[in-house]
């Protein structure tokens, strides 16, 4: 028999259970300013994670290190810990913790109230974070709630007993759940994995089988077959730089997935002033972000158009000799195996590790024959795109369970669905 519901009052939770109560968080939680001071030296640092709160080792951090830790918070077992800020693109919104330690002061500490389950909560801010409920409430430019804002926003509370049986069984459901997860993402990892494999080996060893091999004489390439020869970027490639000086042309991004045309209208990633200072981009040419290699990229333009002045643009001398698909492969490589890391230089901490263009160009690269190049390219394109089905299948797959999850938590702290007997 189905339980009677009633409506709750808030718009995005719709009907709750009659005998639950819509409450203000400010009834439920409590929060913890108390400061670690001089006993950070010997406090367990953590760190809100998108897989929780987790133990972090001081001399492995990463990125901007404070010079003293005596700021930090303290943190208790079953403390919630919050985000308050960057509501609209944070990749983490709260977790419990499980371990005694200390944490940034940018986060807000809450200890739950007597009747207040820690592990429901956990949930319930879980299916809060993920529609990005309360970004709506968040009004300055980096969507953050104070405190005394987010004490007055809604929460549904359950008694105890249902707190407890929600929970338990949620923990038992997704727990499942995640390692369904785990080892999908690990196969993609390992498809991933073999395709670099895979496009490494034809584009240094090519697709013919045994053969007799000469060493390359490069770091990075080892043994190549003995009738390839090596020369350098400068004597296949030239760069090519040409100002636009008028405004009207494709806007073009170079993202990891390749050369895209930019919808300006969405206002999205960095946006210029006018784009005359932009440099031209013709369909066949080259162009990659040598600015960050890290997460920068190269790809052939499918588009006429223009792409930032910093990056570089650059075509084949000779297409008779030279099959752009293979050089294209080639470069990639050099992005994914790091090689083009390996060359850099500048600060890689603040994402400014860069390929300079006298590196770039004296870089010695492979040069099969024409008919071998397109024999690799074609190759690599079959094993490519059969790969790449596998792994799209495996991240729909992916998706679907990570929305089904997201559907059970909201289904059961909500009481939309009861916990079965």
């Amino acid at each position: 028999m189905a339980r009677e519901m009633k409506d709750s009052g808030v718009e995005w939770i719709g009907e709750i259970p009659k005998g639950w109560n819509v409450l203000r968080n400010k009834n439920c939680f409590i929060c913890s300013k108390e400061v670690i001071g001089q006993d950070s030296l010997n406090t367990q640092l953590l760190s809100l994670t998108t897989h929780g709160v987790k133990k972090k080792n001081v001399n492995e951090t990463a990125g901007k290190v404070p010079e003293s830790y005596d700021t930090y918070q303290v943190v208790h077992k079953n403390d919630i810990i919050m985000c308050l800020f960057d509501l609209d693109c944070s990749a983490v919104f709260s977790g419990i913790s499980f371990h005694e330690g200390m944490i940034s002061p940018a986060y807000k500490i809450l200890k739950c109230k007597k009747d207040i389950v820690p592990n429901y909560i956990d949930y319930w801010f879980k299916y809060v974070f993920d529609g990005r409920k309360f970004k709506h409430y968040a009004k300055n430019l980096r969507y953050t709630l104070n405190y005394d804002e987010f004490a007055l926003l809604p929460i549904i509370v359950p008694l105890v007993s249902e707190q407890t049986k929600i929970a338990d069984f949620l923990d038992k459901i997704c727990h499942e759940i995640d390692s369904i997860l785990f080892k999908t993402r690990a196969s993609i990892e390992e498809y991933k994995k073999l395709k670099q494999a895979i496009i490494t080996q034809a584009i240094t060893k090519g697709v013919r089988g045994k053969r007799e091999m000469k060493d390359s004489g490069s770091l990075w390439f080892g043994q190549i077959p003995s009738d390839w020869d090596m020369r350098k970027v400068k004597y296949i490639f030239k760069i090519q730089k040409d100002i636009a000086g008028e405004e009207g042309h494709t806007v073009l991004s170079i993202t990891q997935k390749g050369i895209k045309p930019k919808d300006l209208s969405k206002n999205e990633g960095q946006l210029a002033e006018n784009y005359s200072n932009y440099q031209l981009v013709h369909i066949d040419d080259f162009a990659m972000n040598h600015m960050d290699l890290l997460t920068g990229w190269v790809d052939i333009s499918k588009y006429e158009g223009v792409t930032s002045p910093d990056y570089r643009v650059f075509q084949l001398i000779n297409k008779d000799s030279c099959y752009g698909k293979y050089y294209l492969y080639l470069m990639q490589m050099c992005y994914t195996n790091r090689i083009f890391y390996g060359l850099g230089q500048g600060v890689s901490g603040l994402g400014r590790w860069r390929l300079q263009a006298d590196k770039f160009l004296n870089f010695t690269i492979m040069m099969p024959d024409y008919e071998e190049q397109k024999e690799i390219a074609d190759y690599l394109d079959n094993k490519v795109n059969e790969l790449d089905r596998l792994i799209q299948k495996k991240e729909q797959y992916l998706t679907e369970i990570e929305n089904y999850k997201k559907s059970l938590i909201y289904e059961y702290v909500t009481g939309k669905k009861e916990v079965p007997l």
